[in-house]
């Protein structure tokens, strides 16, 4: 499984999330939701980008739940 990148930016207000190597970026599409799609070469969403994104709580860092689940046979 790849690693997933995760960056919060207090002062921009974004959070982007990063499924698949950001040096693969292509092309990026905002959608309605004020959610940007990061894509590679072949149309894969590689990542996106939270606009306007502000943490429920005011705290100093950023709460990730992660959850592993078996592959299906």
């Amino acid at each position: 499984m790849d690693k997933i990148k995760v960056i919060h930016d207090a002062v921009g207000h974004t959070l982007t999330v990063w499924l698949g190597d950001p040096k693969t970026e292509h092309i990026c599409e905002e959608t309605a939701d004020e959610v940007v799609l990061m894509k590679d070469a072949a149309g894969r969403v590689i990542g996106f980008e939270l606009l306007h994104y502000r943490p429920a709580e005011l705290s100093t860092g950023l709460s990730v739940e992660t959850v592993v689940q078996a592959a299906a046979e």
